[in-house]
């Protein structure tokens, strides 16, 4: 049960979580880049999630400048209109990864209902959910407790997966996790979708492996691609999403056709559960 003081007629927000246990797949660029491509139309509230923070720098928010984050919001179970911060796009709002975050997962083992915190603290009525489309979680690159009540509050998860050799390994087990906790904690948890990241055309690799994953995973997985791109790389340096630092990069262009993909895959679901 979820409520966000949303009117009758407007569904309340969708809540994806970006997974994936293995690191240096550009989960967090896809979380930043999604959100922030998503949020030229809709309004979005990305979650960091991940102890290293690199969501919140990627937005403008430094180490120095987070208050109250997503740890005060587990674990003491503050409000989410104390924990907001606003982030360089109108329609993008940010509950950062606070300092004490690194601890969390030693904190939440202790605590009465540990696995389910972040849904509980996402379906108190809060006026700053008021018109929310999109809640983004950004998880860490583990499959521990901060993961876990991603994929107990998410309605649905997308998973980047990098082009490389160890992929469709890395892949399997992140789907074996998601019908663990569609048994035990949250039903409605589906796979959203798997997108490849950091995609070298050039590289006969990268092809066989785009080739596997489709192959196994058909359409499931996303027809965008993102490529290896400077510009993606630089642009949390200078706290901003790729579509402020370089709109007209080929990171960019690919970021504005992996929202309207997962857009069009959101109409085609809504279409198809109205029939159902």
């Amino acid at each position: 049960m979820r409520s966000a003081l949303s009117r009758p007629d407007r569904p309340p927000p969708r809540i994806i979580a970006l997974a994936n246990q293995k690191g240096g797949v550009g989960k967090t660029t896809t979380a930043v880049n999604l959100a922030a491509a998503l949020a030229t139309r809709h309004k979005v509230l990305l979650l960091d999630l991940d102890p290293q923070g690199n969501a919140s720098t990627g937005l403008g928010v430094g180490r120095a400048q987070r208050g109250a984050g997503s740890y005060s919001l587990l674990i003491e179970q503050r409000p989410i209109e104390e924990v907001l911060t606003p982030t360089p796009l109108r329609n993008l709002r940010l509950v950062p990864a606070d300092p004490d975050l690194a601890g969390a997962e030693l904190e939440l083992a202790d605590l009465q209902g540990r696995e389910t915190r972040l849904r509980t603290a996402l379906a108190a009525p809060a006026a700053a959910l008021a018109g929310i489309d999109w809640i983004i979680l950004d998880c860490p690159p583990s499959l521990g407790l901060l993961t876990l009540n991603a994929l107990v509050a998410a309605d649905e998860v997308l998973v980047p997966l990098q082009a490389e050799f160890y992929a469709l390994e890395g892949v399997s087990q992140i789907v074996q996790t998601l019908d663990r906790v569609r048994s035990r904690f949250n039903p409605r948890l589906s796979l959203g979708g798997i997108v490849l990241t950091m995609v070298d055309r050039r590289n006969k690799l990268c092809e066989a492996v785009e080739a596997d994953v489709r192959g196994y995973f058909h359409e499931q997985v996303y027809q965008t691609v993102i490529p290896r791109n400077v510009r993606l790389s630089e642009a949390p340096s200078h706290g901003l999403p790729v579509a402020l630092y370089d709109p007209r990069s080929p990171g960019s262009e690919a970021y504005a056709r992996l929202a309207a993909e997962f857009l069009a895959r959101q109409r085609a679901r809504r279409r198809q559960e109205a029939v159902t």
